[in-house]
């Protein structure tokens, strides 16, 4: 399969956030047939979803990938599960979040996995981490 540039967004709010994150990009460095090739700034953000939770620390990754959309969701669900997250409710707090944004320009809609990830809209800081990365050449 080609290599496609990704985009990766990390997330923690639970425990030592910056740890966390600097997990998820040494985990991702080390998949085979991924290639992390930049980062944006973390930036500290607020909860989204109507549940009280302590805030976020933010950061978008600009992949190249030969994984099929699907292996790299798993590589992600691998990689959160080794970092403590346990999927209970949606919007609840977690050590780990790690979501495909964008998948080489490619559109798809699948159980669990819908590329473009329909947050985009949503999220600002994710918007502000590709412009940075776009701004950086990647």
């Amino acid at each position: 399969m080609p290599t496609v540039r990704a985009y990766l967004a990390l997330g923690s709010n639970l425990g030592d956030r910056q740890a966390y994150l600097d997990f998820a990009r040494q985990q991702l460095a080390g998949v085979a047939g991924v290639l992390v090739r930049g980062a944006s700034t973390v930036e500290d953000t607020a909860p989204l979803g109507a549940i009280a939770q302590p805030p976020y620390l933010n950061q978008m990754l600009a992949l190249d990938t030969s994984l099929s959309p699907r292996q790299l969701l798993e590589a992600c669900h691998r990689i959160e599960a080794a970092a403590g997250r346990q999927r209970r409710a949606r919007w609840e707090s977690r050590t780990l979040d790690l979501d495909i944004v964008s998948y080489g320009g490619h559109s798809l809609d699948e159980p669990g996995l819908t590329l473009p990830h329909p947050g985009l809209p949503l999220r600002d800081f994710w918007r502000r981490g590709l412009a940075e990365l776009a701004q950086s050449g990647l």
